[in-house]
């Protein structure tokens, strides 16, 4: 079996697969500070607890956005797993042409997700994935990544309107009855949910004009379900891509 394991700014998700089936995956809060011993003991108790035994594991595939983590996964892999990861760098192998200004500033998810794309979806495409941060990504048939948007998840902007307003309260993300809201939490509910979708539908607008009529837009990450409710301008939602793109970019690299 393959554990691919992708570490993100919120959330660590670790997915197994036994072929070419995602048979099972996790999501857990992404701790630098937990230590290898912390990490190794979660990932085998993860394991376990789903009969997967240790021994299993032929091969673990790492992409990450948290430097700081890697020290403490990559030992915890070693110690608890006995396996030497693969890692995520600028010199694997993906088959994308990054045509960024320095394509070391494209972070790995956003290569990760472009791979998974080429493989399960080819053509033009536009890529969306809802994370701490919400990334936009421009990729050709051809593999040719042109670039892309990034901006603040919908939690950050939460987050800052809950923090800079005197009486607005913690409220949960989800799609309210009514646009027009008659009270304090829904009318919020209101202007996250429908707000963001309309910010993804003017994004998407924008890049389409300067791509091919056929492009399609795939999303995925934490609200994609969510705002693909209140929203036609997304075509495909895999909530899985990323974990789909390094299960590829091991078998090109392995």
């Amino acid at each position: 079996m393959l554990l691919v394991i992708d570490v993100g700014n919120t959330n660590i998700v670790v997915g197994a697969f036994d072929g070419e089936k995602l048979v099972k995956n996790w999501r857990i809060s992404t701790d630098y500070k937990k230590s290898s011993d912390e990490i190794g003991m979660l990932l085998v108790q993860l394991l376990r607890h789903n009969n997967i035994e240790t021994d299993k594991i032929d091969d673990v595939i790492i992409s990450s956005v948290v430097p700081q983590m890697m020290f403490s996964l990559e030992r915890a892999v070693k110690r608890y797993l006995n396996r030497e990861p693969m890692i995520i760098s600028n010199d694997i192998k993906t088959g994308i042409n990054i045509l960024y200004d320095n394509p070391k500033e494209v972070g790995a998810d956003r290569i990760v997700n472009a791979v998974a794309v080429r493989r399960h979806y080819p053509g033009n495409a536009i890529i969306i994935d809802f994370g701490t941060a919400t990334t936009f990504c421009a990729l050709t048939e051809s593999g040719n990544y042109l670039g892309g948007v990034i901006c603040p998840g919908i939690k950050i902007s939460l987050d800052a309107l809950i923090e800079r307003t005197a009486k607005l309260p913690k409220i949960e993300i989800v799609r309210p009855k009514n646009v027009i809201g008659t009270n304090t939490v829904e009318s919020m509910q209101s202007g996250m949910v429908y707000g963001y979708a309309g910010q993804i539908e003017n994004i998407v607008r924008l890049m389409k004009s300067q791509m091919p009529e056929d492009t399609k837009v795939i999303a995925t990450g934490g609200i994609a379900s969510l705002i693909s409710q209140v929203t036609d301008a997304i075509d495909i939602l895999d909530s899985h891509l990323t974990l789909k793109g390094l299960k590829a970019l091991y078998d090109m690299n392995k």
